[in-house]
Formats: structure tokens, sequence, C-alpha cells
């Protein structure tokens, strides 16, 4: 069931990457490369940067990918780095990705990493996706049990809106959410995803 669903949520990233136009596209906290994978395969995309801090499976989607070290003007590049820290060199891309990472942080550096993503980088687009906490007990968990040991946090569907809304209106972006998986009526799907939209300020008129 795990295996299937993240394959949904990858399939769901993916395809709104492409509905939404975007050519130059980052994986932040691309672990073993499989949504770069994806991406790879996809005309559309004419440059693909994944990082991660850790370096191992920066290794496995490098084997993943056929990748040797990233070269200026590589389609695909994967490198070391922190999506909670501004590298000026990820400025200005079309999307970015955010795929079941932000769960992973202390939540003392969520304000830092709005900072680097959201205020520093300013890609068009922002994607991400994070377990469903109230999904929890469908999966037959225990109150308080949470998904995977590296996880500081997992947040229902309010705290989730709540979130993604307070950086939305920080950041000049507009967002909508979106169920991925099988929707339970009363516990919502398991995984969630938000889809940020960069606002363009309308131009003066003279």
């Amino acid at each position: 069931m795990a295996s299937e669903l993240h394959q949904e949520r990858l399939d769901a990233v993916v395809q709104a990457l492409l509905d939404s136009g975007a050519r130059r596209v980052l994986d932040l906290g691309c672990g073993p490369g499989e949504l770069l994978l994806r991406l790879a395969r996809e005309t559309q995309f004419t440059q693909i940067v994944g990082i991660d801090i850790d370096q191992v499976v920066l290794h496995e989607a490098r084997e993943l990918l056929g990748l040797g070290l990233p070269l200026p003007g590589d389609r695909i590049q994967v490198r070391q780095g922190s999506f909670a820290m501004l590298d000026a060199a990820l400025a200005g891309f079309d999307a970015a990705a955010l795929v079941e990472t932000i769960e992973h942080l202390d939540p003392r550096l969520l304000g830092q990493m709005e900072r680097a993503v959201f205020a520093g980088m300013r890609p068009g687009v922002v994607l991400v996706t994070t377990p469903n906490q109230e999904y929890n007990v469908v999966h037959g968990m225990a109150p308080g049990e949470r998904r995977h040991p590296g996880h500081r946090f997992e947040w229902n569907r309010a705290r989730f809106r709540q979130w993604a809304q307070g950086v939305a209106e920080r950041n000049a972006y507009a967002v909508r959410f979106s169920d991925i998986g099988q929707v339970h009526p009363q516990h919502g799907s398991s995984t969630q995803m938000a889809h940020f939209n960069r606002v363009v300020a309308s131009p003066s008129l003279r």
C-alpha cells in the first residue's frame, strides 16, 4: 500500500508540474532520485536540479540517474545542500517540489525554510506534499505513532492549511490544496498537497 501510494504521489507531482508549464524545476530534498528520474523522462523539463543534505542518498540518486558530478549546463544535476538554506544558484526556477520532506525538519526550522524557498529562491510554483495525520488511523496506526522514525511532526489537514496559507500570505503566493490517495469520508486522504503559485503584481496604471 505504501509503495502504491508513493507512486501515486509521484504521479500527482509530475502531472502538476507538467500542467504548470514549468521548464526549470527543483526537487528540494530529492532523496534517492525517484522524482528526478520521472522528471528526466519528460522533455518539457529543460533543467532539473535535485538537492539533499544526505550524501548517501545523493550517491544513490546519481547511480539511479547515471550521473557523475554536476557540471554547468547539465540538464540534470544532483548536489548536496539544504532547502532550509538559501542558495543563490537556485533562485529563479520555474517550479520547486518538496515531496514528503518538510516533516523531517525540526519545526523550529520551518521559518528558515520558508525564507530560503519562498522569499529567497522564489520559484513560480511550489508543490509541498506531507502526510495527513488524521489518516494514520486508517493505516492501522496507534494514536501518536508516526509513519517514519525520521518525521519530526505530522500535521492534520487544518494545521497544514493554516501553515500553508500563512506562507502564501507572507510571501505573495496563492495556494490551493488537493488530496493524493483514496479519500476517507471522515479522515481525508493519506497525503495532502499544497499548490503555491507566485502572485505577479499588476503593472501600475498610468
